[in-house]
């Protein structure tokens, strides 16, 4: 069997963080399209596989997927014109949509992204996607551990996060508990920092299974010490996870036990990260292969997208946020 593959967008994180992986599996095949055709034209060049002058020559193809690679603040058109040539599955960057890129996600890109997955899911086209935070060592290593201990469901959750990582620590909490479904927010009066300026924010949340927690949304947190710091209670055990390749903490209930867990000290944050691309993006080919559902569904970035726009409308209002009845998903 081989699987088509096709790649929208081959830009520096296509070229980095996708195409190589994609390039080395014996039995995929890639097919590429980019606005500047030069571009797609020397990715293939090194990589090896067809270029397509169009989009609709992209899918007549007939890839198994089409990655959706492009900027953030163009994904919306893109994948709007896509799916007007019936694919069978799209999978995105993330965030999902983000007009005004990933640094001002704002609630019309939330009502955008509804529209888009409500479209895919009328044309029976599956959606994925990436959230690669999910397939660090740590996160993975922690998801077998609440599974093999019994720890039950999450209590509460608290985040110390730098906006670089922020879709992703919301996608974390819905990873690790589940969906947010109130939340309320205060924002700071001043710009701080200066890579993504940006105000601080807290947001203060439920989840359905009755979790509390707090997400702290910062830039001001130095880039050579931790940008992520999660820590989540479950019944039976806590679990604290800092940042791309530190320590992970386990409290167990059952043992009384303080564990560290580590991962080796040979390779640094920015290897966890790219090692990371490469088990979500095998795990999704993986899927594939099996006719299986993907890991990271499109609804998943949606849901990301959702907590942002309530977010944003609880400190324009000054009030708590309903998610399922003001932002619905609708799906």
């Amino acid at each position: 069997m081989t699987l088509k593959i096709g790649i929208v967008g081959t830009g520096n994180v296509a070229k980095r963080n996708y195409i190589p992986c994609l390039a080395g599996q014996e039995d995929v095949q890639l097919g590429y399209y980019n606005r500047t055709k030069e571009k797609a034209d020397a990715v293939a060049a090194e990589f090896g596989g067809d270029v397509f002058d169009s989009l609709a020559a992209l899918v007549a193809w007939a890839p198994d997927s089409i990655f959706v690679l492009t900027r953030e603040s163009e994904r919306l058109a893109t994948a709007q014109a896509l799916l007007e040539l019936k694919p069978k599955r799209l999978f995105f960057e993330k965030p999902l949509v983000a007009a005004n890129g990933q640094e001002d996600v704002r609630e019309e890109d939330f009502t955008e992204a509804r529209a888009l997955l409500q479209q895919a899911a009328a044309q029976d086209c599956e959606t994925a996607m990436i959230f690669n935070y999910r397939f660090f060592d740590q996160p993975l290593k922690a998801k077998e551990l609440i599974a093999e201990r019994h720890f039950g469901h999450a209590v509460n959750i608290t985040g110390l996060v730098h906006y670089a990582c922020w879709s992703h620590a919301i996608d974390l909490v819905h990873h690790f508990a589940d969906p947010i479904v109130e939340l309320t927010a205060l924002q700071s009066q001043n710009v701080r920092g200066e890579r993504m300026a940006a105000q601080d924010v807290t947001a203060a949340f439920r989840t359905g299974q009755d979790a509390t927690g707090t997400l702290i949304g910062t830039s001001m947190l130095d880039w050579t010490l931790p940008l992520l710091e999660l820590t989540f209670n479950f019944e039976k055990g806590r679990i604290h996870i800092r940042d791309l390749d530190g320590d992970m903490e386990v409290l167990d209930h059952h043992s009384g036990r303080h564990e560290t867990h580590a991962i080796a000290r040979d390779r640094s944050r920015w290897d966890q990260y790219d090692a990371s691309f490469v088990k979500s993006i095998l795990a999704y080919l993986e899927s594939l292969r099996q006719g299986q559902p993907p890991p990271v569904p499109g609804l998943a970035g949606l849901q990301e997208l959702q907590v942002e726009a309530a977010i944003k409308r609880s400190i324009a209002q000054k009030r708590p946020i309903n998610l399922a009845t003001e932002l619905p998903l609708e799906l």
